[in-house]
C-alpha cells in the first residue's frame, strides 16, 4: 500500500515530498487589489512549516471581471508578482510545492467589485440568492477568458510556482460550461458534452503549451454535484477527467461532499476507483473531503487517491503531516477558540468566514 509519507512525482518531474497537500480554502486574506496579503502568506507558511508536500493556495482570479468575493487574491496582472514570488518561495523553502487555483467566477462573480456584468455560458438564474442573472458570453468573451488564464498560469510559473490548478467545480465559470443545466447554449460552446467541455479543455490546452513541461498542471472537477443541480453527471465527468489527461493535465483533483461516500449514482461503487481506472497511470489523483485522520488518508490513498488534500483538518491542525508519522496522533477537532485559530495563524478576517459553518468557531 502507497504510504502517505512517500514522494509522489508528477509526470513532468516535479516530486512531492509526501502526500498531503493543503487543500484550497477560501479565506478573504489579500489586500482589495488582490495583491497577496500578509495575513495570507502567514497562513500558507504555516501549514508549509508543518510539512505538507503540497500547498494550494485560495482561488485566485485570473481576471478581476471573475473575482467573487472581497479578499480574493488577484493573479490577472505583473503587479501582483512581487507577492506572488514572495509567496511561491516562501512556500519553496520549506519544501513544499506550492501551487496556485486559477478562477474566474462567471455568474457568480460580483459585479461590485469589477463595475461589469457578469457573464456565463447562459442567461442562467442562479439558485442561490444574491447572484444577478448573466448575460451569455460572447465568442470574444472566451478568447479573452482562455487567454486570461494561459497569462496567468505563465505568471504564476515566473513567480517561481511548481504549479496550478484550474478552478473547473462548485459551480464558477468553468462548470458552468460544463453543466448540462447552466449550459443552454445552441453553439459550438453548448449542447453535447464535447462542446459543453470546451471551454474547460481549450484552457488546459492554453495553459500547457504557455508553461515548461516540469510545471504542474491540475484540475479540480465535482465528480457528481447532487446537492446544487447544476447539471454535472458522473460518467460525464469520467470523460471529462480522460479528455483533460490528454490535453495535457498533471493531476485530477476530485472535490468530494465526503471521501468515505460512494456515488449517488451508483450507490455500490466509490468514485475514486472509478477515476484511477479511467485515467493514464501517470496523471495523479487527489482527493478532498473530510478527511480528517490518518486512517481518513490512508483509506483515501487505498481506494486509488495518489494524494489527499486536507481543508478544516489543516486549519485546526497545522503540523499534521509532521504529527501523523507519529503512532496514536489524533487530529484536533472543532470548535477551536479564536485565540487557538490565531496561534495557529488564523487571521481575524479568517475566522470570520470560518464562522459560517456550524459550531467550527468556539
Amino acid at each position: 500500500m502507497t504510504s502517505l509519507f512517500s514522494p509522489l512525482t508528477f509526470r513532468g518531474g516535479a516530486t512531492a515530498p509526501n502526500r498531503v497537500a493543503l487543500a484550497p480554502m477560501t479565506n478573504g486574506q489579500s489586500l482589495p487589489s488582490g495583491a497577496l496579503g500578509d495575513d495570507e502568506l502567514a497562513w500558507m507558511a504555516r501549514r508549509a512549516d508543518g510539512g505538507f508536500g503540497m500547498l494550494i493556495t485560495c482561488a485566485a482570479y485570473v481576471a478581476r471581471d471573475g473575482m467573487a468575493w472581497h479578499g480574493q487574491l488577484g493573479v490577472d496582472d505583473d503587479a501582483h508578482l512581487p507577492g506572488l514570488t514572495r509567496l511561491a518561495h516562501r512556500l519553496g523553502q520549506a519544501g513544499g510545492l506550492g501551487v496556485v487555483q486559477l478562477f474566474h467566477g462567471g455568474l457568480r462573480a460580483d459585479p461590485t467589485l469589477s463595475g461589469t456584468q457578469t457573464f456565463s455560458a447562459s442567461e442562467h438564474q442562479e439558485s442561490s440568492p444574491g447572484y444577478q442573472v448573466p448575460r451569455a458570453a460572447t465568442e470574444q468573451d472566451l478568447a479573452r477568458v482562455i487567454e486570461q488564464f494561459a497569462a496567468a498560469a505563465a505568471r504564476c510559473e515566473r513567480a517561481g510556482f511548481a504549479g496550478i490548478e484550474l478552478h473547473g467545480a462548485h459551480g464558477y465559470l468553468l462548470s458552468q460550461f460544463l453543466s448540462v443545466t447552466m449550459n443552454q447554449r445552441r453553439d459550438d460552446w453548448g449542447g453535447p458534452l464535447e462542446q459543453r467541455a470546451r471551454l474547460l479543455r481549450e484552457v488546459t490546452r492554453q495553459v500547457r503549451a504557455r508553461v515548461s513541461p516540469r510545471f504542474i498542471v491540475g484540475v479540480r472537477l465535482s465528480l457528481e454535484d447532487v446537492f446544487s443541480a447544476r447539471g454535472l453527471d458522473l460518467d460525464e465527468s469520467l470523460w471529462v477527467a480522460t479528455q483533460l489527461a490528454a490535453d495535457g493535465a498533471d493531476y485530477l483533483h476530485a472535490s468530494l461532499w465526503k471521501a468515505e461516500a460512494n456515488t449517488t449514482k451508483r450507490p455500490q461503487e466509490h468514485p475514486l476507483p472509478l477515476l484511477r481506472a479511467a485515467l493514464p497511470q501517470e496523471v495523479a489523483v487527489l482527493a478532498a473531503g473530510s478527511i480528517w485522520s490518518p486512517a481518513d488518508a490512508e483509506q483515501t490513498l487505498a481506494r486509488g487517491a495518489d494524494m489527499v488534500a486536507l481543508g478544516r483538518a489543516a486549519v485546526l491542525n497545522p503540523d499534521w503531516p509532521r504529527l501523523a508519522r507519529e503512532p496514536g496522533f489524533e487530529p484536533l477537532r472543532p470548535p477551536m477558540s479564536e485565540q487557538d485559530l490565531a496561534a495557529r495563524a488564523v487571521s481575524p478576517t479568517f475566522v470570520g468566514y470560518l464562522r459560517k459553518w456550524k459550531n467550527f468557531v468556539a
